[in-house]
């Protein structure tokens, strides 16, 4: 199979299109809620993410003791706002995104908080088949992650959002889709922990649904597991 286009993840807020809002349930992450998506994590020293085996290419299995040897990579992810516009740098992977707006693009500003820091609006979301994803907060304070459970057939309607209150860290599983960290205040640093193939499969949600993902930001949208 041909490889996707890479996304272009560095772009001005104009560049995108305004576009009607789909609300994202913001829940509150606890070892019950996070069940199915990963888990939380007390300490990153020594956490082992899962790495997956290199898929054979017929009937003929690949050697349990290979396939899985590519290990793992880890560095600072920094969420940054920059007036309305979410920014994140990802030093374990190299990466440099747009993230998200706090309004719609056409009106965001990257200069100066125009509105308050309410939601983020999300327009790309991703997995890794080749391993999970820690994100450890470094600075102790709350952060939101959205999240979908593994398939290609992703719909807005299948992402929440995991709130979570800094004091721990969250991992997930491989194939789970999910954005760069939303930090609620306006700079925050995670230790990010992933495997160093950094295989990625993407889906563009403005393009391809005609919506943003609108993730709460504030504790007072989470709720409780039922």
């Amino acid at each position: 199979m041909q490889a996707a286009p890479a996304p272009t993840y560095i772009f001005e807020a104009g560049d995108k299109p305004s576009l009607p809002l789909h609300p994202v349930p913001l829940v509150v992450a606890t070892e019950t809620t996070v069940k199915g998506y990963g888990q939380m994590v007390d300490d990153p020293a020594g956490f082992a993410i899962e790495i997956v085996r290199w898929p054979a290419q017929g009937w003929r299995p690949v050697d349990a003791d290979s396939g899985d040897e590519g290990g793992f990579t880890e560095g600072v992810f920094r969420g940054t706002w920059s007036g309305d516009v979410l920014m994140g740098r990802n030093a374990a992977v190299g990466g440099h995104y747009v993230l998200g707006w706090s309004r719609d693009p056409q009106q965001a500003n990257a200069e100066v908080a125009s509105v308050p820091r309410e939601q983020v609006l999300l327009w790309h979301m991703n997995y890794h088949p080749d391993g999970g994803q820690l994100f450890f907060p470094l600075d102790n304070k709350p952060f939101v992650v959205p999240v979908a459970l593994p398939g290609d057939d992703l719909t807005p309607d299948k992402v929440i959002a995991f709130w979570c209150d800094g004091s721990r860290g969250l991992y997930i599983h491989p194939n789970i889709w999910h954005e760069g960290i939303f930090p609620a205040t306006d700079d925050q640093r995670f230790l990010d922990r992933q495997g160093k193939v950094h295989a990625r499969v993407s889906c563009d949600i403005g393009a391809e649904f005609g919506v943003y993902l609108s993730v709460p930001l504030l504790e007072s949208a989470a709720r409780e597991s039922s």
